[in-house]
């Protein structure tokens, strides 16, 4: 009885792992202050994210970077998908390009503009930006510069693993 509990839990945590997307940046940490190079007050270049465990249910990667605490209402910053899902990492600084030579696109955001642009928040107040990573079950079929309503909308159903990284800034 002993051995079978023991290989039902192996499997148990081998599934749970697999199916758990980790999302970490060597820029910052959960919860912590983004850098000012990554912010409109400083370079305004993307973070480097790393996306550890990728399930084989996920053909692609779709990524949205928001600010719930904008003052109009949750501000978008980046907007990015259908990259292959045999990519563990988004690098520092990525291209500012509507289509990359591996097929992934970026989108429109909300200063409309495409790729990234940083945290800009009004003086005064920390803001909240969520880097929130999503594995989807196949390609999307949407072209460059979708919104991030328009990729929301394609990727109902289809999101198979998720992971968010939560970073600060406060405008000095």
């Amino acid at each position: 009885m002993g051995f079978f509990l023991i290989l039902f839990m192996l499997l148990v945590a081998y599934y749970m792992r697999k199916d758990t997307m980790i999302l970490a940046s060597n820029a910052f940490n959960q919860n912590e202050m983004i850098p000012k190079k990554y912010t409109c007050q400083g370079e305004n270049i993307s973070p480097g994210l790393k996306l550890p465990i990728m399930s084989d249910k996920a053909k692609t990667i779709a990524l949205i970077m928001d600010d719930p605490d904008a003052p109009s209402g949750t501000f978008v910053h980046w907007v990015l998908y259908n990259m292959p899902a045999y990519n563990f990492e988004i690098d520092e600084n990525f291209p500012k390009k509507e289509k990359l030579i591996d097929g992934t696109l970026q989108g429109k955001n909300d200063f409309d503009d495409i790729g990234y642009d940083g945290p800009c928040p009004p003086p005064g107040s920390t803001h909240r930006y969520y880097f929130k990573v999503y594995g989807v079950d196949k390609f999307l079929d949407l072209p460059a510069g979708a919104t991030k309503k328009q990729l929301e909308a394609a990727m109902k159903g289809h999101i198979v693993e998720q992971a968010e990284l939560i970073g600060l800034y406060r405008k000095s």
